[in-house]
């Protein structure tokens, strides 16, 4: 939800903030308060073309902030992490700058994003209805996924994408051997020759090590023996020996224990000392008899590593690159050898896959179309509860058809159906648009083509209402929403406005008192002079004041008693 809007320097607005909860958000004025303008500044933050003209005259920038709470959204959360910004927070906050030398500046979470970061964060956060770019039901590639969502059909896409996920895996293996083929026959001789080599020497994983502390010790035998037969002599069998002396000591700290029983604890670990260097003697004797002066040996191992220095020089530096490339040789070789039968085994495992991903776009689009007609029964319905009285909505489906016969099995980007092949997309084989006719005798056009104004704000409300629990936007904005509207079609409106508040935070910019009435929070947009200047400023309403407020859209300025009362009325305040 959209907690809070800081709008600086923008057009009329000199500096405007506001707080906002849940559900039903209504803003009120005058017609040329600027309550569009509010909107139009919405727009910025979600990605909107921005135009040096929104500068307030005398100001060097304007300055839009958004906060939102976006907890539980795994669609921003993965747009985030896609641009390695943080998505874990409980709040975003979303700015756009435009300079009046015409640059524009973005930032998420203060850190600075492109244009087209803001917007598709913009687009899973709010939908705008109006005049703007940020309405999801008018682009096309949005319809499949508002379909399913309505018909509960998520786990059915997931199971095909996951098919289809792993036939495209199949298809760029298959690509890069094709691309691989005439490089590695052309390479063969080359690669047999190196393959030998390398095995000629036959590298073992860690053996070089093991050689190299092999020959530190053969390289320094002498000084080793030497060494290890001094220390022997002084710890243990030499005149006045560290033994010996240990042994002096403790036979005196036993002597005095005798005395003072404080000195037993000494004597019990001197005797502890003369057990360590004894083993200490022991071991060292033993590795002194083990000492092996061998020539050869020596020779042998400085061979091997020489051997082994060649290779590494030639074929990447380290024995663990020799290594990987002899892998690599090999499976070129293999390649080379088996090309054909391999190259066949991966087409038929393709193929195989691709027709367990038919056969699960199939389903998934029989499905769709006993969805869709649901869909179109509850939309006509809900047209008729806002005025609509003579509305037609219908979801088309369709799919892309490919040249060729239902045997050409060439291309993995289509399966075949019958006498046709059809492309595979991300969600299935099926295109859906959504048609609608809002007259008697008009001929159904597509969504997108339908007229801006109040009637497609209508028609965007019957389908956010059809749609409300499946769609995820959290914020829905209607501006224009009843243009054209009034009495029972007004309540109507209200009510499907108020039922979707439910589900969503609706902010709707309302003239009517039949909507403005049902509001959970009503903001009054008005336009004030100051210091000579004009400038459009917001405030939120108490309950009291609102009552006023929705007196006043229905009786005009002049308030009386019994329009309070009948404002309380259709406020449901008794």
């Amino acid at each position: 939800m959209l907690r809070s809007l800081l709008i600086k320097n923008y057009t009329l607005i000199d500096e405007l903030s506001a707080e906002f909860s849940g559900g039903l958000v209504i803003l009120t004025g005058e017609t040329g308060a600027g309550k569009s303008i509010l909107v139009d500044a919405m727009g910025l933050i979600l990605g909107e073309r921005a135009s040096v003209e929104v500068v307030r005259a005398g100001a060097d920038r304007a300055i839009v902030e958004g906060v939102f709470g976006v907890r539980g959204n795994q669609r921003l959360a993965r747009i985030l992490r896609e641009q390695e910004l943080e998505a874990e927070a409980a709040e975003l906050i979303v700015r756009r700058e435009v300079s009046a030398k015409g640059q524009s500046r973005c930032f998420v979470n203060d850190s600075p994003v492109t244009l087209a970061v803001l917007k598709s964060v913009g687009e899973v956060l709010v939908d705008l209805h109006g005049q703007h770019e940020h309405q999801s039901l008018l682009r096309v590639e949005n319809h499949v996924a508002m379909l399913d969502d309505f018909g509960g059909l998520d786990g059915m896409v997931a199971e095909y994408q996951g098919v289809l996920e792993k036939l495209r895996g199949l298809r760029r293996e298959i690509n890069a051997l094709q691309k691989k083929e005439q490089q590695v026959k052309e390479r063969q001789e080359l690669s047999a020759f190196q393959l030998r080599e390398i095995d000629a020497v036959a590298p073992v994983a860690g053996e070089e090590e093991e050689l190299e502390r092999e020959l530190r010790i053969l390289e320094n035998a002498e000084r080793l023996f030497a060494t290890t037969a001094a220390l022997y002599e002084s710890l243990y069998e030499g005149e006045r020996s560290v033994r010996d002396l240990l042994l002096v000591a403790r036979n005196q700290l036993d002597a005095i224990a005798q005395i003072d029983e404080r000195f037993a604890e000494a004597a019990r670990e001197c005797a502890s000392a003369e057990a360590v260097v004894a083993e200490l003697a022991r071991f060292i004797q033993g590795y002194n008899a083990g000492v092996e002066f061998n020539p050869e040996r020596l020779e042998t191992i400085r061979e091997r590593l020489g051997r082994l220095s060649l290779l590494k020089k030639k074929y990447g530096g380290t024995l663990e690159a020799v290594l990987s490339h002899r892998a690599g040789l090999a499976e070129d070789l293999s390649l080379a050898e088996h090309y054909d039968e391999i190259l066949q085994a991966r087409h038929a495992e393709a193929v195989a896959v691709r027709s367990e991903c038919a056969a699960l776009a199939e389903r998934l689009s029989g499905k769709r179309h006993e969805v869709a007609r649901k869909l179109d029964r509850a939309i006509v319905q809900e047209l008729k509860k806002l005025g609509i009285e003579h509305g037609r909505f219908s979801t088309g489906i369709g799919r892309d058809e490919l040249p060729g016969t239902d045997r050409d099995d060439s291309s993995l980007e289509a399966v075949p159906l019958g006498r046709t092949r059809v492309r595979l997309l991300e969600r299935g084989i099926d295109r859906v648009e959504f048609a609608i006719s809002t007259n008697l005798g008009e001929e159904e056009r597509p969504l997108v083509q339908v007229a801006s104004g109040g009637e497609v704000s209508r028609i965007m409300l019957a389908l956010k209402s059809i749609l409300a629990k499946a769609d995820r936007l959290p914020v829905l904005v209607f501006d224009e929403i009843d243009v054209g509207v009034s009495g029972r079609i007004a309540q109507a409106v209200g009510r499907s406005l108020k039922q979707l508040s439910a589900f969503h935070q609706v902010i709707a910019i309302t003239h009517l008192p039949q909507i403005a009435g049902l509001a959970d929070e009503h903001f009054v947009v008005a336009k004030e002079e100051r210091n000579g200047r004009t400038m459009t400023t917001v405030r939120k309403l108490t309950l009291e004041e609102q009552v006023h407020e929705v007196a006043k859209l229905m009786s005009g300025a002049q308030v009386t008693e019994t329009g309070l009362a009948g404002a309380r009325e259709l406020m449901g305040l008794g």
